[in-house]
């Protein structure tokens, strides 16, 4: 009989339990059919939870390693039907929500730098809207946790950060695929969004303070130029500062119709300069800190000719690790070689774009078994 933990997608509130679970040491935590009724019991069971699996027909999910990257895909899968539910006024929305926050947080937990590589690496796969909001939700994570944010301020941060543009998600698309300005009545309807967003969710039966009040501010800027509000500094939440952080961020570096993506130091370095007025300038130094002056996922040309991807952050912001995958002549390396930016033939020569990369890998090649789809 083989012994395993329990997965996240196994569990959900509502759910009769299949299996009785047990503690390491072989203490009965949960009976076969307890129906589990709260978040925490389902922290609890992952956390110390043991399970028999005697069944050759458990799920793909159970019998393979956790993946972070497919804790992201599952979110976004079920963010894509959630978020239009909400808008037609169908659903409750912390019920469908919550465990698509618990996804995003776990897949963090269990690998923050595979989560990272997903902002850079996805771009193509799903819908814009969806996908944003998913990219939003993992630095806003990272940020909470470097603040040291208690679980159910984090949880309230998520469930903001996926439900931030629920307000505008009819006209999501059309505003990422035009080409031209806004006319004032497409800005009115952009400025209303915050607001919509929260009448929605209310009527979907939220009453999380934290939650409502960062979809309604994460547009407001520390100077008060921001809307709906044009509140400022301390009267913005910290949970909206940190969306708009992320949103921005994020934004930057998804490709447009009416433009491309800017590469990740430049959409930081843009941030800190354009931006600086309207930004909480320690949280935009924690941001920087946290994804490094080349964030995970970001293709670059080392000192020797090698051309690679930032796999992990460094001990600090301008040394990543790097796995090199093109030699110094323009040769494909047969296995990726592992590089400290330290090394000064292994620093950073400049930031490359994925076309000038022209690099195909799995990402599992780089990152293992967190990786894989």
């Amino acid at each position: 009989m083989k012994i395993r933990r329990i997965y996240a997608g196994e569990l959900a509130l509502g759910l009769a339990l299949p299996w009785d679970v047990h503690g390491e040491t072989g203490g009965l935590l949960a009976r076969l059919g307890h129906v589990i009724t709260s978040e925490n019991q389902i922290a609890l069971l992952l956390a110390r939870g043991v399970i028999a699996d005697t069944s050759e027909d458990v799920p793909r999910t159970a019998r393979e390693a956790p993946s972070a990257l497919r804790m992201l895909n599952q979110a976004a899968t079920g963010l894509a039907l959630v978020l239009p539910a909400i808008a037609a006024r169908q659903v409750v929305a912390q019920e469908q929500l919550t465990p698509l926050a618990q996804l995003v947080e776990e897949a963090v937990a269990l690998d923050a730098d595979v989560a990272l590589a997903c902002i850079l690496h996805k771009q193509g796969a799903g819908d814009f809207a969806v996908r944003h909001s998913i990219d939003t939700a993992v630095i806003v994570t990272l940020l909470a946790r470097a603040l040291k944010q208690d679980d159910a301020a984090l949880r309230s941060m998520l469930l903001a950060a996926l439900s931030m543009n629920v307000g505008m998600l009819e006209r999501h698309a059309h505003f990422q695929q035009k080409a031209g300005p806004l006319d004032a009545a497409e800005r009115a309807y952009i400025r209303a969004h915050p607001q919509v967003g929260v009448n929605l969710l209310r009527a979907a039966g939220v009453t999380d303070a934290v939650w409502l009040q960062a979809v309604l501010q994460h547009h407001e800027n520390i100077d008060g130029s921001g809307y709906p509000l044009g509140i400022r500094g301390d009267e913005i939440g910290l949970a909206a500062r940190l969306i708009m952080l992320a949103d921005r961020y994020c934004a930057r570096v998804s490709a447009r119709s009416y433009r491309k993506s800017l590469l990740p130091n430049a959409a930081l370095r843009e941030m800190l300069s354009a931006d600086k007025a309207t930004l909480d300038a320690p949280l935009a130094s924690l941001l920087v800190r946290e994804l490094g002056i080349y964030p995970v996922g970001t293709f670059v040309k080392l000192l020797n000719g090698e051309i690679g991807v930032v796999t992990r952050k460094g001990l600090n912001a301008t040394t990543p690790h790097v796995q090199s995958l093109v030699g110094p002549r323009g040769a494909r390396l047969d296995v990726p070689l592992r590089r400290d930016t330290r090394v000064d033939l292994h620093a950073i020569r400049e930031v490359l774009s994925a076309e000038q990369a022209a690099l195909q890998f799995r990402p599992d090649q780089l990152w293992g078994c967190s990786a894989r789809a």
